[in-house]
């Protein structure tokens, strides 16, 4: 019985969701509020190039406008993805673009600091909304580099997550594809799936200012900030489908 009742209340829970993207407007400038994370019930090796089956049933988010919901632009649109498992949370990155900046150097492990000044997809995690001024950043660049940072109220430090990834640039196409996978040890203490977190998406790209600063959650101050926690969007876990 509680086999049945869980399996229903995983149906339920797709389906309700996916009533509500597909009453949402189409147009890559406006899109929902919450984004929802599909459990995996395998650990997942990042590959841009190849993604796994399991992507196909997480239903991506869609943003283009800048970072105050204005100037949709559809040839730099971004799609996020989210699958989660108890011990990683996986993010796929989608994006347009058109032009590229890039650093040409980075850590040997391909970390590198102020990757913020070049192109790139970003993710700020917030596992526990009490906490406004505490969550995690985590960077991409289209040629594989990333950061990783804690952010909390008096500055920032290097989170030191243990992230993987797997990027790939297609110029033909004017696309660029980044997997990231998150230890769910370096965002939360205690994970809970019941929980709600808050999130927001964005991209920077350009050569020089004013560059573009695009987010999927405006923060709609007068200046590109991304840091803007009142803004964040819901992240909700799905419920692992029973069988």
């Amino acid at each position: 019985m509680k086999q049945t009742l869980r399996l229903l209340a995983a149906v339920l829970f797709s389906s309700l969701y996916m009533m509500s993207q597909s009453q949402a407007p189409s147009q890559c400038g406006a899109t929902a509020s919450e984004i929802v994370a599909v459990y995996t019930v395998r650990e997942i090796d990042p590959d841009a190039a190849h993604p796994a089956a399991e992507w196909q049933h997480a239903v991506p988010v869609t943003f283009c406008s800048d970072w105050q919901g204005k100037n949709p632009d559809p040839g730099r649109e971004t799609q996020v993805r989210v699958l989660w498992s108890p011990q990683t949370l996986y993010l796929r990155f989608e994006c347009r673009y058109r032009e590229l900046y890039m650093f040409s150097d980075a850590a040997p492990n391909g970390s590198r600091d102020h990757l913020w000044d070049r192109d790139v997809a970003e993710a700020f995690l917030q596992p526990d909304p009490a906490r406004e001024r505490y969550y995690r950043e985590f960077e991409v660049s289209p040629n594989g580099m990333w950061i990783d940072l804690d952010i909390f109220p008096s500055g920032l430090a290097d989170l030191k997550s243990g992230l993987r990834r797997s990027v790939v640039l297609d110029e033909k196409s004017h696309t660029w594809t980044a997997e990231l996978a998150l230890p769910m040890k370096a965002l939360t203490l205690h994970f809970d799936p019941n929980s709600v977190w808050r999130a927001n998406f964005y991209r920077v790209e350009g050569t020089k200012e004013p560059r573009t600063y695009m987010a999927w959650q405006p923060t709609r101050t007068p200046e590109p900030n991304f840091h803007v926690p009142a803004a964040f969007g819901r992240l909700r876990f799905a419920p692992p489908a029973q069988p």
